[in-house]
Formats: C-alpha cells, structure tokens, sequence
C-alpha cells in the first residue's frame, strides 16, 4: 500500500511539474526594489494616507491616522509578503489540501474535517466587540485587496492555488490550528493499544516522565509544523539589569523550513505603538512590545482536551453531515462526519488507529467559543501588568505561558487558558467516560490559575515546563510538559551573575548546553567501564569522557552519546517489550533504570558500543551529523522537493538545550526539522533596544531577496532593531511606501 501511494505520488507531481505556471521549480530572481514595486498604490477603502516604511530586509513599519487604517495596511503587508503561506493556511485549516494534492490528500481532509478547526468560529464572530470587529474587518479588506487583484505567487501553479478571499471564519479555522493541542499526538499514539497491559504501562510511564511530542504520520506532521508547541522565554526585573530597566527575551519553537511561521512588523496608529511578531494572517501580535510593556509566550502544554467513550451512547444523539472534498485533477469525494454532544467522533479518522469497536469523540479547549484575537488586541494596547492580564479574559488557545516586563520595572507571568475543572488525571486509561464531562461544565480561566509579579529572586523563565515546578497551588493541568533540563539552564544561566544585560540574553538564546545529558553520558559510560573484561571501543568512549552536556556544532562529545543511545535505546526497549521512547524525559527517567532491570544488560551495553563505533569513526563533530536546512516548505513533497533546498549547514543544540534543535535518535546524519526560528530581546529602559530575527526572511516569495537574507544574522547571533521612537524608525527605516484612498 505505502509503495502504491509513493508511485502514485511521484506520477502525480511529476503531471504537476509539466503543467503551466510552475514558476515555483524554477522561480526568478526578485529584487526589493521589485517587490516593494509590486505593492498597490492607490487602496479602495483607506480613509487616510498610511505611511509604511521598511529596512533593507522588507521589514515593514506601519504608521497610519486611524486604527483601522493600520488594519487595512496590515492586510496588506500580510498578504504581499506570505500570500500563499495565508492560502495554505486557510487550506490546512478547512480541510482541503486534495484541492492542491489530489487524491493523496483526501484522507488528510477528512480528519482534518473530523477535527472541525472551525466549529468554534460562527460563535466568535457573533460575539466580539465592536473594536475587534472594525479592526478585523479592515484587515481583511486589506489582505483581500493583495489576495484577489495582486500578483499571483511562485507556487500558484504548482499547487493550483486560485483567487478566493480570505473570511473571518477562514481566519479564526487558522488561528485553532495554531493553537492545536499537542496532546493529541500522545493520545492518539495511545489507542490502538487500549485495554492491553501495554497501553496502561505506555500511560503510566507517560504521566511519570511526560511524553515527546512526534508527529508520527502525516496529519501529525502538519498539526506540529503549523502549531505552537514549544519556546522559551524569560525576564529580568530591574534590580537585575544592568541597563536599570526590566529585561525580556522570547523564543519561538517551530517548524524551521521556510517561509517562516512568524512575521516581524511595527506599527504605529492612535490605539497601538507597538513591534513584534504577528502570525501570518492572523491581524494581532503573538509577542513583541509597546511603550509600556514587552512580552513573549511558551506552550503550556496542557490538556485542553480529554477523550470521551461514547460507545453506549444512543445513536440518536449523533449528528452526521456529508462532507464534499474537492480533490485536483480527479472527481470529489464525501465522506462522513459524525458529531456528538462530547465532541467530533475521532475514531472515524481515516488515519487513526483505534481498538475495534471502539467509538471515541474528542472534547477540546478550541471548540469553546474563545475569544484570542480581541484578548491579544487587548494587550497589544497594555501600560502594565494589571492590564496585561486582564487582557486575557476569554483567551483559550493555544494554552500559553505569558511572561511580560513593564517601564516600571516590574516583571509577572500567567497562565492564559481556560481548562476543565479536572480533579486530576485517571491512573490506568487516559480514555474518559461521558459523566467525566461535568468537569467542563465550568472552567478555569486565567483568574484560577498560578501567576506570579517581581518574584523574589528577580528572574522568571519558561520552557514548557509543568507549573507544578514553579507554583505549590497548581492545579492538575497536564501530563505532556517538557522534563525540566530547558527550564533549570535558563534558570541558571539567569542567576549566575548578579546582574543581566541584553546581551547575556541574546547569548542564553543560543546556548547548546543539556546538563541531564552530561549526566546520562556519565551513567552509561560508568556502566561501560565496569563491564567483564573492560570497556568495549576505548578509542569511542574517549571522545565522550569528560563530557559537560554541550552539543556545540564543533563538539565531539554528543555525536558519540547520540549514535550510542540509537542503538541502545531500542535494543532495550525491545528486551522491556515496548516501544521505543525517544523523548528526552523519558530517556532521563527510564534509559538507566530500565538498562539496570534486564538480565541481559551487559550485552545489550557491549552490543551497542560495537554497532555505535564504526559509525562514530565516519564523523568528527556533532554539526557534522546535525544538519540545519535551508528550504521552502515545499521540499517535503517527493522528488520534486530537492528543488527547494537553499542549503544545509552543521548546526548545536539538541532536544531540550535552549536552543532548541530537534531531533530523534540518531544513526546518521539528519536534518533538524523543529527547534529555535525566532528571537526576541526587548530592554526596557530604552525605547529602541529591541531586536528580532527570524531563521530565514521576512519575504515568503520564491526567488525574493528577501526570503533567506535573515540566516547569515540568526547564524552570526544578531538582531534587527525594531525602535518605537519615529526618529530613530526614520532613519533606520528609510524605504518609504505611501498607501493612499483610492479616487
């Protein structure tokens, strides 16, 4: 069957491939000027001039009159820089990628549909504010103005992207997949195994030492490279900077192929003075900083869903509709979809496996009528703290850690979310039954959950961390977090000096270090020394002696701890009969001890010392196994995608150092998929000292100057400055674009 699809995938990319408009293969080369150049000019619906000024690197800075004249130029802005990046989007969002794939995708869609990312979408509308409203309503004209009369991008060809605008409804579908909840992907791992002893020993080991997060198939993959499931971020107060303002930095952990999932913007209007990050068509910022206040975000990583077994549910109170997917050069398909008062029938996905029988329906946090967008206007416009966290009455998702510094000083962090009222979490199946559902009868917002101001100490940091590390009074959230080795290095980089600079930031944000590792790699190699007749491959285990933790590219050290764990770890997670973990928390918790418990440990040890050294003679650094990509997203389809690669480079960091480069085992060389693709440092005790950069460009247009120009600054460790004072934007902006109303 896998061998069919990949035939029938190849045959039909390659009908693709000949087909007219595939600019995308071979796309020319667009200069700034060309594509400032192709921005419209004269705009139906501004009520005012709007100035828009950008730097070398087609970063935009937007100053408008009004409010919704900034929206309107926004659009803009978002629909000529990521225009078929916000098409994809919309089409993941709703289910339709066969209209570009074909076929091959019909499966996709119908899960896609199951998960219904828009249910919640008519009741957000319907109920937001008359500001959200007006601004969103400008935005959208804006991005429609590009999306329906400017110039048809790169891949339009290639993917048969037609002219369609955007909608609200379209917007808000986008705006669930980025608040996908990643504990889907554990759960959905789980079910096939439901009611075996191996399903209750992967739960209990899973709530004991959370769980990676891998994709696992293609819905999989797209729900993790389009969602917001990682991050670090961290703040200093005052009294422990040396510029005497407060201090924060963020950063995003996302998929790393290009075009970027984040868009740098500043903008400028009588509501909002502010720079940041904005997803791409989505019209608010996800961090950034005004006048008053910075901040930046991790993913909770809580359960903002449960699991119902609805098997004895009455037939009578399931709903089904006929869904009609369009597929590419083919006939449409339908396909069912079941709904239940406890949620979409998720057994029914195509590509998820279940026990049979078994009828399951999924309640999740982003099906509740949710308010994001007015939440994050709300504190886009914040002057303090105070402000800040009210801003989030009515936020749901994604379920994020927010950390913030204001002038004053001060520093604070909440959890903005809202959960079920969970007790707690069931010890053997993570699979509910329906009178479990009185827990979302009311839920816990923000208000209920731990937040802290100034802490003692002077520092805040997060990195997916469970907040039962930080606060004595939390709740049960969640079972996914991230094993703590992130959290505790920022922590300690934070408090190893009695006061921190911008700089120190910036240089925390590229640190490489994973202290457990350093430990893990003693306990193996301890138990390698001690082995009958002396340590296997002394020349191997030499290179790994000594070693602190650091996977800098030009190390030795975590290319040999990495080829032995990817023989080690499965050869003993097959004598334990069960699957391989490859989670770092699992890893942590489980390698040794599990090693400890088999009968046949000293051969497993010596086995993978043997198969892990010639592969470690083949190489000399870890970069030279860990490969960062520099390509278009599209290099994921088959044989055609080799056309997309920029280049690939050695790259540090591992799963769990700050900077994020993820990885499974290793065996050879990889390319680096997911970890660190923005950073931000905001210093405010000056208005200007804020600086961003993303992993590759601002431009998503092929053959853009524009589209990669930002690697050699993310790779040298450098920022652009994105001021507030409009001197300073003047002169460090000075490419100047004048939208005006339309005769």
């Amino acid at each position: 069957m896998a061998t069919r699809l990949k035939r029938n995938a190849t045959l039909l990319l390659a009908l693709l491939a000949m087909l007219p408009g595939c600019a995308a293969l071979f796309p020319p080369q667009v200069g700034t000027d060309q594509r400032l150049a192709a921005l419209p000019r004269q705009v139906q619906g501004l009520e005012r001039p709007v100035t828009i000024r950008w730097n070398q690197h087609l970063v935009p800075w937007i100053e408008a009159e009004s409010d919704t004249d900034l929206a309107y130029a926004l659009g803009i802005v978002h629909g000529h820089l990521r225009g078929a990046q916000i098409e994809i989007m919309r089409k993941i969002a709703r289910g339709r990628l066969a209209e570009m794939a074909g076929p091959l995708a019909t499966d996709i869609d119908h899960a896609l549909r199951i998960l219904d990312f828009g249910k919640s979408g008519p009741a957000v509308e319907a109920a937001w504010p008359a500001e959200t409203r007006a601004f969103v309503t400008a935005f959208l004209a804006g991005l429609n103005q590009v999306v329906m009369h400017g110039p048809r991008p790169p891949e339009a060809g290639l993917l048969g992207l037609s002219r369609e605008p955007i909608t609200a409804q379209d917007m808000l579908a986008v705006g669930r997949v980025a608040g996908t909840d990643i504990n889907w992907l554990v759960l959905f791992s789980l079910l096939a195994e439901r009611g075996t002893p191996a399903y209750e020993e992967r739960w209990r080991r899973l709530r004991e030492a959370g769980a990676g997060v891998s994709p696992g198939d293609a819905l999989g993959a797209i729900l993790t490279g389009n969602s917001r499931a990682g991050s670090n971020a961290v703040a200093v107060d005052a009294a422990h900077s040396t510029t005497g303002g407060a201090l924060l930095a963020s950063d995003p952990h996302l998929s790393l192929n290009l075009p970027n999932l984040w868009l740098t913007v500043g903008m400028r209007s009588p509501s909002y003075d502010i720079v940041g990050m904005m997803v791409p068509g989505l019209p608010v910022m996800g961090f950034g900083r005004n006048r008053h206040i910075a901040w930046g975000g991790t993913n909770l990583r809580s359960a903002a869903s449960d699991v119902f077994d609805i098997s004895a549910l009455p037939p009578e109170q399931l709903t089904t509709r006929t869904e009609v997917i369009r597929q590419r050069l083919w006939f449409s398909a339908e396909r069912q979809v079941r709904d239940s008062p406890f949620g979409p029938v998720v057994s029914d996905v195509p590509l998820l496996k279940t026990r049979p029988g078994d009828v399951l329906a999924l309640r999740w946090v982003g099906h509740q009528p949710t308010d994001e967008i007015t939440a994050l206007l709300r504190a886009a416009k914040a002057r303090d703290g105070a402000e800040f966290r009210a801003a989030f009455n009515g936020f749901g998702v994604s379920p994020q850690n927010f950390l913030w510094a204001d002038t004053g000083g001060h520093i604070g962090r909440i959890i903005a979310t809202v959960l079920p009222r969970r007790q707690g979490f069931p010890e053997r199946d993570p699979v509910l039954p329906t009178s479990a559902a009185a827990a979302w009868d009311r839920l816990w917002d923000w208000r209920d959950l731990p937040q802290v101001t100034d802490p003692a100490d002077g520092v805040l940091a997060s990195a997916n961390e469970s907040p039962a590390s930080w606060a004595a009074n939390s709740p049960p959230v969640g079972y996914v977090f991230s094993d703590g080795d992130r959290v505790a290095r920022l922590r300690a980089l934070l408090l190893s000096r009695p006061r921190i600079s911008p700089e120190d930031l910036a240089a925390l944000q590229v640190d490489t270090m994973a202290p457990k590792a350093a430990v893990l790699a003693a306990g193996l190699t301890a138990r390698l020394d001690a082995l009958p007749g002396g340590p296997p491959e002394p020349a191997m285990l030499a290179r790994l002696r000594g070693w602190t933790g650091d996977y800098a590219a030009a190390a030795e050290a975590p290319l040999v701890f990495e080829l032995l764990l990817g023989q080690l770890v499965p050869a003993v997670a097959a004598a334990k009969g069960l699957r391989p973990e490859t989670g770092w928390g699992a890893l942590t918790t489980f390698l040794l001890r599990d090693l400890d418990s088999l009968p046949n440990r000293d051969t497993l040890l010596r086995e993978a010392a043997t198969r892990a050294a010639p592969l470690a003679a083949q190489y000399r650094s870890w970069g030279d196994l860990h490969r960062l990509r520099t390509a278009h997203w599209l290099v994921n389809l088959p044989v055609l995608g080799r056309r997309f690669v920029l280049d690939s480079s050695p790259v540090g960091g591992s799963r769990e150092t700050p900077m994020k480069s993820g990885h499974g085992l290793v065996t050879g060389p990889h390319e680096v998929s997911f970890g660190s693709m923005a950073r931000h440092v905001s210093d405010m005790a000056d208005p200007d000292a804020n600086w961003f950069t993303l992993w590759g460009g601002q431009d998503g247009w092929l053959g853009s100057a524009g589209f990669a120009d930002q690697v050699p600054l993310w790779q040298a460790r450098r920022g652009i400055r994105m001021p507030l004072r409009p001197e300073t934007v003047a002169a460090e902006f000075p490419t100047v674009t004048r939208l005006d109303p339309a005769r």
